[in-house]
């Protein structure tokens, strides 16, 4: 197989990699032995997952980061097949085999609203805007399940800064990917689609908010948000959209889709408060896949308050969940 670095790697260039784990390897890399189960996902299921479980082409990012943690990271397997993906299947292993034909090239992110210098990025050009990192971020689902994982890409605050804000520009909107034929179980999603997510202006200025394009020092697997999304480590995960195509700059709060789903249990901050229960389970603790109990703390900010606390500074962070 070809390997072309960042620099001369165009997206048109990528192609999926062939690469299984057998059997003993595969059960080595998650640590599991005997009946423990990940998050109710039986060890069988685990050894011959529906799909496999990661593909992508190398990618050459700076490592280590100043952002990175130094907790254990999660096997890819667990990544790349235990997933939210709603407009593939509500069920955790159903975006893994549903959408390994969703065609991801090529692609386009339009950047536009209360911005000097709107523009289209193609993935060629989002490739190459600014050096790729590879960060390793605790990564929080509101369903009290966590992960960590290397994420490869860099701030979106590169992309803010050469588009131009104007004054009026207070809230960032995202809009994920929408294509009914794509994506057959849209309609049992439960959710209204596309799906959109939103962050203040110095919520998406700060540099730990990163525009992802890979993780685990490969491209982004379909299910996991291919060919872009967002990462934002002190939010619950649904606020990390996936396959990213409309940023658009904003003088109000935009929509948020859990918000517009159930505004009583999803506000448009969502940072992770261990303080603050979800009204259908606590918050306090998680479970770390692969894993079954909730035998993690959870922590403020996803362990992020030394970075982003000052952004909330005199904010009641219960009513604004």
């Amino acid at each position: 197989m070809l390997i072309k670095r960042a620099s001369d790697l165009k997206y048109s260039d990528i192609t999926p990699r062939e690469d299984y784990l057998n059997r003993r390897k595969f059960l080595q890399g998650l640590g599991l032995a005997g009946g423990l189960a990940i998050a109710g996902k039986g060890v069988a299921d685990l050894v011959s997952p529906p799909a496999r479980a990661y593909a992508g082409t190398k990618l050459s990012a700076k490592s280590p980061s100043p952002f990175d943690t130094t907790e254990k990271v999660t096997p890819p397997q667990v990544v790349t097949t235990y997933n939210n993906y709603y407009e593939f299947g509500t069920d955790k292993d159903q975006p893994a085999k549903n959408a390994q034909n969703f065609v991801t090239s090529p692609w386009t992110v339009s950047v536009e609203g209360e911005v000097g210098k709107p523009r289209k990025f193609t993935m060629d050009e989002i490739l190459k805007l600014a050096p790729l990192e590879e960060r390793i971020y605790r990564h929080r689902c509101v369903e009290a399940w966590s992960i960590v994982v290397p994420w490869i890409g860099y701030s979106l605050s590169n992309i803010i800064n050469l588009v131009e804000p104007t004054p009026k520009a207070k809230f960032v909107a995202f809009e994920s990917y929408f294509d009914r034929k794509q994506m057959p179980l849209w309609s049992r999603a439960g959710i209204e689609l596309p799906y959109v997510e939103g962050l203040r202006l110095d919520e998406a200025m700060h540099p730990l908010t990163m525009l992802s394009i890979g993780m685990y020092g490969e491209t982004l697997p379909n299910q996991d948000g291919a060919p872009v999304r967002m990462t934002i480590p002190w939010k619950y995960g649904f606020k990390s959209i996936k396959s990213l195509v409309k940023i658009k700059f904003v003088k109000d709060q935009p929509p948020t889709t859990w918000n517009i789903t159930n505004a009583h249990e999803y506000g448009f901050y969502s940072n992770v408060n261990p303080n603050v229960d979800h009204p259908r389970w606590t918050q306090a603790r998680e479970v770390r896949l692969p894993g079954y109990f909730k035998n993690t703390k959870t922590l403020m900010f996803n362990g992020y308050g030394d970075q982003v606390a000052s952004l909330y500074n005199g904010m009641d962070l219960k009513k604004n969940y």
